[in-house]
């Protein structure tokens, strides 16, 4: 038997450690992978939904791999490490061509990427403009999501231990021409909303622009549009024009930017290994990162 004073120390340090484990265990589930909608009581365009969002699974992976209906917006929040976090944000839009997200590919492995170099990763879940019936559009619809998810990113920084100053937007292929208009339409938000998401400025802060999609004449840089890195695989013919056009009009407006086409590769390589030279594009992705500062001192 211990001595009533050893019993007691027992219980204490008992608890004290269930205590631990349990707000671990909550951090983790509230850090990974926690669902937030964009708009909690509904997406303008979308009032009134009540139809069920339609996605696929995978034996392997509890988060979906797959959406093809999207009605209620929403970001899923990947927190680093506390020994890893720069302080550094980013939004991640998956592509899909807008009739579906390839969220395991362009969501998931993107944030755990993003984790693993200190990065805080939000994977963007939008409206999809071409799913079947669907009557949302690009520009209004995933678009409007696009800045909700910078704008609550940044009202919420000092609550996740995020630099306000440092929040990006990363998209692949429709996500990519979602990345594009954030890298050109944005504002500094409404002071006088009661929403005070709504009061946080929508523009990145950087932008990376992968493989982008989108119809010509749609885009417009801006003077005060944000640094940008793109990166697309010459043989990717439709979208590396989009890819380079739009990295002249970044030059004409004097916006650093760096662009990186690699001589194959195709469409929607991700950040899957490969021997092909592009697979080394998120090394390339990290210098910039490096030599802008983005990552921190």
């Amino acid at each position: 038997m211990f001595p009533s004073r050893d019993r007691l120390l027992v219980k204490m340090t008992a608890k004290l450690i269930c205590g631990t484990v349990l707000l671990a265990l909550a951090a983790l589930g509230a850090e990974r992978g926690e669902e937030i909608h964009l708009w909690p009581n509904g997406a303008p365009g979308s009032e009134g939904e009540t139809a069920k969002e339609v996605f696929k699974t995978s034996p392997n992976s509890k988060p979906p791999t797959n959406f093809t209906v999207v009605h209620y917006p929403s970001v899923y929040v990947f927190l680093p490490p506390a020994e890893k976090a720069n302080g550094a944000a980013v939004v991640v839009a998956p592509g899909g061509g807008h009739s579906q997200l390839v969220i395991d590919k362009e969501g998931w492995a993107i944030a755990d990427w993003l984790n693993a170099k200190g990065f805080a990763a939000f994977v963007l879940k939008y409206r999809l403009a071409k799913a079947p019936g669907s009557h949302y559009t690009v520009e209004r619809d995933a678009y409007a999501d696009s800045a909700r998810a910078v704008r609550l990113v940044r009202s919420r920084a000092k609550e996740w231990g995020l630099d306000p100053a440092r929040i990006g937007f990363m998209g692949f292929s429709a996500g990519g021409y979602l990345a594009a208009l954030m890298e050109t339409r944005f504002d500094a938000g409404n002071d006088s909303a009661a929403d005070p998401i709504e009061r946080a400025s929508s523009r990145p802060d950087f932008t990376v622009i992968v493989y982008p999609g989108y119809p010509p004449g749609s885009i417009t840089v801006p003077k005060d549009a944000p640094p940008a890195f793109l990166v697309c695989a010459n043989d990717d013919r439709s979208h590396v024009v989009t890819t380079v056009n739009l990295y002249l009009e970044l030059e004409k407006q004097n916006i650093p930017a760096e662009m990186h086409i690699y001589g194959s590769g195709g469409h929607g390589f991700g950040m899957k290994a490969s021997k092909l030279p592009v697979a080394t594009w998120p090394d390339r992705l990290s210098d910039w990162f490096a030599n802008r500062k983005i990552a921190g001192q």
